[in-house]
């Protein structure tokens, strides 16, 4: 009985395999085949010159935009720096009762001051890892008492000048 059901089993392996070879002889795998290396050749010259220019098109109007956004960026950087310090400024004061005079300056704020008032309270690591510097690479400008209030914290901007308009516009703690 084993010998009857492995030989339907090579029997039907061997219609299936009959089937496929003659679908070859009838040539409907072939065609199918020489349909596909049609289109496997790959791009014509014209199809890579649209896409190039569609390209083009895109980055002609997409780059202006992005060109205008460092300034922008940088102002918004020096703002979120200014807003940091502040917080380090406030810690200090509620650790020592004051602000850092001007000529401690920011220092006050990575090292205890050896000039001036002298902090009883100074935190140990300090208030900030180190100064940072503005966005443009330039000192902050700090002076206290300032004008404006307690302290005047500022960024000169992209000309590093007081006053301008624009990206050169100052940035300044108590227009925040």
């Amino acid at each position: 009985m084993k010998k009857d059901a492995s030989t339907k089993k090579h029997t039907r392996r061997f219609d299936g395999l009959q089937s496929v070879l003659k679908k070859i002889k009838g040539r409907p795998v072939l065609k199918k085949i020489k349909a596909r290396r049609r289109f496997e050749r790959g791009f014509t010259l014209i199809e890579i010159m649209v896409v190039v220019t569609i390209l083009a098109i895109l980055i002609a109007l997409v780059a202006p935009k992005m060109v205008g956004r460092t300034d922008q960026a940088r102002r918004v950087s020096a703002t979120a720096q200014i807003k940091n310090i502040e917080g380090a400024l406030q810690l200090y004061k509620l650790d020592n009762s004051t602000y850092p005079s001007t000529e401690q300056g920011l220092e006050a704020l990575v090292e205890e001051p050896s000039i001036g008032e002298i902090p009883k309270n100074w935190r140990k690591g300090g208030y900030l890892q180190k100064i940072p510097m503005d966005a443009w690479g330039n000192p902050f400008v700090y002076v206290s008492p300032g004008t404006h209030g307690d302290y005047d914290l500022s960024s000169y901007g992209a000309d590093n000048e007081s006053g301008g308009s624009d990206d050169d516009a100052d940035i300044e703690s108590w227009n925040l």
